[in-house]
């Protein structure tokens, strides 16, 4: 239930290639642009490692290939870049952190892009910022080829380099596990994720942690995890929806039924099946007036389907709010959808109760037409329909056939008296 209708929102999206390229490009641009002017700048910054900068021979071709990037060539930076034989290991590295970020630019090559991030980061000698976006997308570039195991210890190697740590980075190491199926070690991550974000809350750690809570069959966990985030994103009607079906999975109908007709309220149920439950549980909370109303509304706006089983469940609701008339409508409606001698016999039932004797009758011989089972006792309920209505003669033929019927026998048995008896005094023969 619960993957179905929120983790879907937590598929992790495929790399945003400009974003892939601005994010590794931006500390490359000086070097590509200005080589000659960075090799003679002094630092003023502190860094944890000393700055290095590619030889004059590499640096020229990577000018070139920077300027076929900057011409939109792709393919032809990536040639140019494919072409470089580097020595020094600097070099080798950073050249395969360029050829890496032009296939991620292509985006037609996953593995290659991952293959050429690990060498630009396993010997450890790329610049920082370098260093550190590089683990970074290939962490990235890991989940998205669902090496879940690897992504894992990439993020948190980015994690020990950087000396940062922030919500997205979390959500994605929780996210791993969760692919992982180490739906217990979801939780942590989770909660650091949403430490990190602060007063600025992300739905996702909570997506994350419900999940996991939920998988796991942890319902009250999961409920304490929703009510929190519905707390902090109200507007956001997916929790609505949510929390009073956790509650229905530990069997809190009230709590279930006060927060989704809170929903409604609020305007947040816009399906079939989440009227139809809120209507269930105005029932169940001896409210059968509201769950009339409410499914009358929505099956004449067509939300709900005008079918045999929703009809059925109006009908009933009808009933137990003692709403006879409407009840017996709406099993006639039913009876006439489904040709089915049982809905035939409710309603006539119910319109004789109501002492709409004339119609009950004509309910009553259709469900008899239709080969009903209990014939005595509907013979009986049109004999009796036809003594209200002061037919005596009509009302004595159908208890006369009451009577063929043994389960029937004896209750037939004093109506005839008491039919005789009446059209005699009146004096009517019958």
């Amino acid at each position: 239930m619960f993957n179905k209708l929120v983790f879907k929102n937590l598929k992790l999206k495929k790399l945003s290639t400009s974003l892939v390229v601005v994010a590794s490009l931006l500390v490359a641009q000086a070097p590509f642009a200005n080589y000659a002017e960075a090799a003679g700048a002094e630092k003023v910054e502190k860094k944890k490692r000393k700055t290095q900068l590619v030889g004059p021979r590499v640096g020229k071709k990577v000018q070139k290939a920077f300027e076929a990037y900057s011409a939109d060539d792709i393919k032809g930076a990536l040639d140019l870049l494919l072409d470089i034989e580097a020595s020094k290991a600097y070099d080798k590295a950073y050249v395969a952190r360029m050829v890496a970020v032009m296939y991620a630019t292509l985006g037609d090559n996953e593995q290659k892009t991952i293959d050429y991030l690990k060498q630009a980061v396993e010997p450890d000698i790329l610049n920082e910022g370098d260093q550190s976006e590089s683990l970074k997308l290939l962490g990235d570039m890991q989940m998205q080829t669902k090496d879940y195991e690897g992504a894992l210890k990439t993020y948190y190697a980015w994690m020990d380099f950087s000396g940062e740590s922030d919500g997205q980075t979390y959500i994605k190491i929780a996210n791993a596990y969760y692919s992982l199926k180490q739906l217990d070690k979801v939780i942590e991550p989770a909660d650091k994720a949403i430490a990190a974000f602060g007063d600025k809350p992300n739905q996702n750690p909570y997506i994350l942690k419900i999940t996991s809570y939920y998988e796991r069959k942890q319902y009250k966990e999961a409920i304490e995890v929703l009510e929190t985030v519905l707390q902090l994103l109200p507007e956001n009607k997916q929790w609505w929806v949510q929390l009073p079906m956790f509650y229905l999975l530990v069997e809190n109908y009230d709590k279930a039924g006060q927060t989704l007709d809170l929903a409604y309220k609020l305007g947040h149920l816009d399906k079939e099946g989440q009227i139809k439950t809120l209507a269930s549980l105005y029932s169940q909370s001896e409210a059968p007036h509201k769950a009339a109303i409410l499914l009358e509304k929505y099956i004449a706006s067509g939300l709900i389907k005008r079918d045999d089983k929703n009809i059925g469940t109006l009908a009933n609701a009808w009933h137990s709010a003692q709403h006879i008339s409407k009840a017996a409508g709406y099993y006639g409606e039913l009876a006439k959808m489904t040709n089915n001698a049982k809905h035939y016999r409710k309603q006539g039932m119910l319109l004789k109760q109501d002492e709409q004797f004339a119609k009950a009758i004509v309910a009553f011989d259709k469900a008899i037409e239709l080969g009903v089972k209990d014939q005595g006792r509907i013979n009986m309920s049109i004999a009796e329909s036809y003594f209200y209505l002061e037919k005596y003669k009509k009302a004595y033929a159908a208890i006369q056939k009451a009577m063929k019927d043994p389960s029937a026998r004896r209750s037939a048995k004093g109506w005839k008296s008491f039919i005789v008896d009446t059209a005699r005094r009146k004096k009517v023969t019958i």
